[in-house]
């Protein structure tokens, strides 16, 4: 009995071991990939700043490409957890929670999140981590459908424009998408005050598809096309 709970609990160290140790290859991995980029650093190099050997590395990732792809499925689990916990929030009344938990994930890191945005350009193709990708899309499938029923409850109750759910997170992603791309335009990179403009943007993108702020350009245009009405 002694003997096979002693077992276990190696067993269950070594796990642990395993799982902190592959932890620390990928904080080493992501630290060089944004101070250097990821064309500059190799296995060897990741191997080293982590502190340990380049084949326990292989270990862990067959290739630097499956270094890659955890990190980008590391940041989706981090936006789905987050965007989930905001869409329970929105179910219980707090409307704009969702929207807020999803600018928040996104911008909280702007230098991470521009850095899966390459990765999935780059990893689009490989076939070596085809399987990660599509665990990735079936993620972002998942929080869509979320996101759609939640906004759907949102537009009947009048909350939100009663346009396609579609709109709305679309809307979202394109701000924090320019958002983040903000933070490194030469333009306007050199400002101090980065943490509070995104905190400004965020505000704003909770609330921007509130019902009353929306104004149907069909029907304007309609309006505007009808001829002038004269006096006899």
């Amino acid at each position: 009995m002694n003997s096979k709970t002693s077992s276990a609990e190696r067993i269950r160290e070594k796990k642990k071991l395993f799982v902190a140790r592959e932890q620390k290859i990928i904080d080493a991995a992501l630290e060089l990939f944004l101070s250097e980029g990821i064309d500059r650093v190799t296995v060897s190099r990741i191997a080293a700043k982590a502190g340990i050997g380049k084949g326990t590395v292989y270990k862990h990732f067959l290739t630097k490409n499956e270094i890659l792809i955890r990190i980008m499925l590391d940041h989706e689990e981090s936006i789905t957890q987050k965007l989930a916990a905001g869409i329970a929030k929105s179910e219980k009344g707090e409307s704009g929670a969702a929207a807020k938990a999803y600018f928040e994930s996104r911008l909280a890191r702007p230098e991470l999140d521009r850095l899966v945005q390459h990765l999935e350009v780059r990893l689009i193709d490989e076939p070596d981590v085809a399987e990660q990708l599509d665990q990735l899309h079936k993620m972002r499938r998942s929080n869509e459908d979320s996101l759609n029923s939640m906004i759907t409850r949102l537009i009947d109750r009048g909350v939100l424009e009663d346009v396609p759910p579609h709109y709305h997170y679309l809307g979202c992603w394109a701000l924090a998408q320019g958002a983040v791309e903000l933070c490194f335009s030469r333009s306007w990179n050199y400002r101090l005050d980065s943490e509070d403009l995104m905190k400004f943007i965020t505000g704003i993108g909770v609330t921007m598809g509130n019902r009353g702020q929306y104004r149907d350009l069909s029907s304007n245009k309609s309006s505007r096309s009808k001829p002038a009405s004269t006096k006899g």
